[in-house]
């Protein structure tokens, strides 16, 4: 990045510089996921508070047909919120689909569980390499499944059931919706898709212009895909790359956040103006100045709480339109 301007708000490079020195080397001197997660665990906690919800609760969930039970961390909001009409979202964590867990995450589910007033179930689906694609997607549809069945349990209404994620988990987001519109259901009120992951083949201008020095690089990426994918893997699969999907039609509304200096810019960009060609309504949050990985800052970035506002506000509205009988 020594020949380009730095793109970065000032704001945010401190942060981008102190993450990035914690953060593994991966595809470089790191190539082993269990080190890489090894290191994530090592490395030095957030220092602020999390946010407080009305309730949390660890438990494990029936998976997919012939795969182990699904471990699933479900947030509840205060108990003033008004029980079986609450919003409920299913989250799926970033992390290439090789790295990062319930705990990486728990901050961000609990935003959103606090600020939304929805249940969240935040799911620990199965990690490459040791279970490559599509072990991810499966455990992914199976607790969309699940918390279709048991919203009403959860004191939240099925009818507005959100599917989230950020970066891998923004993949599995929008990867499940396509399934269940094929599927036949269950019915997703919402997909919320944060800088999401949408066409594996990292082609896109964004690729270069990001390769490297704000957080997430190229070779990330790439070694991310090598996990996922293993060597014989198509990364043009629409259960891969969404974006490649035939048909974009009939899919929920979605809410898209891309940041400007992230290397997935353009592919997250794409698939909102893809779906948006396709009929498809369609939110967009795009920070010209953040890094792939802001929205983890809300405490330390301007532009992290506005985004967080605008999903709550995106789940919260699942809800309204279910009231208003839309």
């Amino acid at each position: 990045m020594t020949d380009r301007p730095d793109r970065l708000d000032p704001a945010a490079r401190p942060l981008v510089d102190a993450i990035t020195a914690v953060f593994p080397d991966l595809g470089g001197t790191v190539t082993d996921a269990a080190e890489a997660r090894r290191i994530l665990r090592a490395a030095p906690a957030s220092p602020f508070p999390v946010p407080v919800v009305g309730g949390v609760e660890d438990r494990e969930i029936p998976g997919p047909p012939g795969a182990p039970d699904l471990p699933v961390r479900i947030y509840l909001p205060d108990a003033e919120e008004d029980s079986g009409t609450r919003p409920v979202v299913v989250f799926f964590h970033g992390g290439g689909w090789a790295i990062c867990d319930l705990d990486s995450h728990d901050g961000t589910a609990r935003g959103m569980c606090r600020d939304a007033g929805a249940v969240v179930v935040s799911v620990d689906y199965r990690l490459a390499p040791e279970s490559p694609f599509p072990a991810a997607v499966e455990d992914a549809y199976a607790a969309v499944c699940w918390t279709a069945e048991h919203a009403a349990e959860l004191g939240a209404d099925p009818g507005a059931l959100s599917v989230a994620g950020d970066s891998a988990g923004g993949n599995l987001a929008a990867v499940v919706a396509q399934i269940a519109r094929d599927a036949g259901g269950p019915a997703i009120a919402r997909q919320i898709l944060v800088y999401p992951a949408t066409d594996a083949r990292q082609k896109s201008g964004s690729f270069d212009a990001n390769a490297t020095g704000y957080f997430l690089t190229a070779a990330h990426c790439a070694w991310f895909r090598e996990q996922y994918l293993g060597p014989e893997g198509d990364p043009a699969h629409p259960h891969v790359s969404p974006l490649l999907a035939d048909d974009l039609a009939g899919l929920p509304p979605a809410h898209v956040v891309t940041a400007g200096c992230d290397p997935l810019c353009d592919e997250g960009r794409a698939y909102a103006s893809a779906l948006r060609a396709a009929g498809v309504t369609v939110t967009e949050s795009h920070f010209p100045h953040m890094f792939h990985g802001f929205f983890g800052f809300p405490e330390l970035l301007d532009d992290a709480r506005r985004a967080h506002a605008d999903v709550a506000q995106v789940i919260v509205s699942s809800a309204r339109d279910r009231k208003n009988g839309g």
